[in-house]
């Protein structure tokens, strides 16, 4: 969420879009993590299950939204 305020901050898509790009990253990272938790027993597996869906979706949407921002005309705030 941090980098997602960070991009919006910058006032531009081209910087949002890379920092949104860093949070779909970080989205990866914590599925990452939920595997090494789920390894050692520190998650079950369906608890596991639900939180690995909900990184991929975040991933998704991330990504989706970066996509949008690509292909909008508006370049953001400081372009104005």
């Amino acid at each position: 969420m941090a980098n997602i305020a960070e991009g919006f901050e910058r006032d531009g898509n081209q910087e949002f879009r890379q920092f949104l790009s860093v949070a779909k990253g970080s989205a990866g990272e914590v599925r990452s993590h939920l595997y090494t938790a789920l390894d050692v027993g520190l998650l079950s597996q369906p608890d596991f299950d639900e939180l690995a869906l909900l990184t991929e979706q975040i991933g998704r949407q991330l990504g989706a939204f970066s996509r949008y921002l690509q292909s909008s005309a508006v370049r953001g705030a400081k372009f104005k």
